[in-house]
């Protein structure tokens, strides 16, 4: 007994020094990282990290529950499509057409209310609320110096460097946009306790910012998120709740991971809800700004967004797909989260779940499957 009390004792005390050791290397980021994925036998980032997370609210206000279709039961999802969804372990499906459902499918204990971590589906969201604060006055236009508002920010081109350059992720900023080393910025961004410090310490722009630097980088959006706070003086989530999530007739309030207790939202990424009330972000988009007859975003900045801009396959903080012979914008999270826009046959769909598979010509292989095999719904079998 006194052996393994010996061998307890060296244990606690060896990891105490671990802990010591990362907290005085500034790596503490480490014993969140370790505690939420490979303490709780994950070895990544997952959709129900929330709980391990600080969260702010962003409050619902009066909800707008979406309309059923008379066509919901003659919709499936069969063959290849149920296929590559099952295999990459979905938790909703969720299809809007002309403002209705018409069909929705729930697997591994989620339901229509069930949160979820949407991962850089966010940056989408980040943008959309920037844009809310330019039609507020906060900022001039899109064009407005970053400077203005982050005068700490550091680099050779830091005085160039625009709100579009950050929302269009052609910023230049010196940051390496790594999943799986534990020790990069990414990381570190992800689990650290001050995502402002960490940002405008560490992250140079060191490019001419501009369409030749084209780069994706969750700092781009994190440095908008910053921008965001401190013109207009609010945390993003309560801003989102009244730009976004009230006028949206959201059912249910959001989640949005912070860096820490009372801190900032992690602006890059991790705004949790459920299918039914992302896909709201998806109707206003695909009807130009407007939802249930409220102008939330201007039109004309909804256009811009939603096609290319540096590269054919991403506008301003929208993925863009149009290999298929129609336009396709999306907004896109790590683990396969989309909310698809098809504006010629008025349709909105959302995936969530646990992963997705690897990329084919900049489009990960599962949003393909979705897209070819509703469109060939769509097109009558063809």
């Amino acid at each position: 007994m006194k052996k393994l009390l010996k061998v307890f004792g060296w244990l606690v005390a060896i990891i105490g020094l671990v802990i010591g050791g990362l907290y005085f290397s500034g790596n503490q980021f480490l014993i969140k990282g370790l505690w939420a994925a490979y303490l709780h036998g994950n070895t990544s980032a997952t959709i129900s990290d929330a709980q391990f997370f600080d969260t702010r609210t962003v409050e619902a206000g009066t909800p707008a529950p979406w309309k059923v279709s008379e066509f919901y039961y003659e919709w499936d999802i069969t063959g290849d499509l149920r296929k590559s969804l099952e295999e990459t372990q979905t938790v909703a499906f969720l299809m809007i057409k002309d403002g209705e459902i018409v069909f929705e499918e729930y697997w591994d204990g989620y339901s229509d209310s069930s949160r979820s971590n949407s991962f850089s589906m966010a940056k989408s969201i980040t943008t959309m609320l920037v844009q809310c604060a330019i039609q507020d006055g906060y900022f001039k236009s899109w064009d407005q110096k970053v400077k203005e508002f982050l005068p700490e920010l550091k680099g050779e081109f830091a005085d160039v460097l625009t709100l579009r350059n950050l929302c269009t992720m052609t910023a230049g900023l010196d940051f390496n946009e790594h999943y799986t080393n534990p020790f990069d910025i990414t990381a570190k961004l992800y689990y650290g306790p001050d995502v402002e410090k960490l940002m405008l310490d560490n992250v140079p722009v060191i490019r001419k910012p501009g369409l030749e630097s084209f780069e994706y980088q969750s700092g781009a959006t994190q440095l908008l998120g910053l921008c965001l706070m401190r013109a207009t003086g609010r945390t993003e989530a309560e801003y989102a709740s009244e730009k976004l999530w009230k006028p949206l007739g959201a059912e249910h309030s959001a989640e949005w991971h912070l860096d820490s207790k009372n801190g900032k939202e992690l602006s890059f990424c991790c705004f949790n809800s459920n299918a039914r009330d992302f896909a709201r972000f998806g109707q206003m988009m695909l009807q130009h700004g407007n939802f249930n007859g409220t102008q939330i975003l201007d039109s004309a900045f909804v256009d811009t967004a939603t096609v290319p801009f540096a590269v054919p396959y991403y506008g301003h903080s929208f993925w863009i797909c149009d290999d298929y012979g129609t336009h396709v914008f999306y907004q896109r999270g790590i683990l396969g989260q989309y909310v698809i826009v098809i504006p010629e046959y008025e349709m909105v769909i959302v995936r969530l779940g646990h992963m997705r598979l690897g990329s084919d010509m900049n489009h990960s292989i599962d949003f393909r499957k979705i897209l070819e095999e509703v469109l060939k719904e769509l097109r009558g079998g063809v």
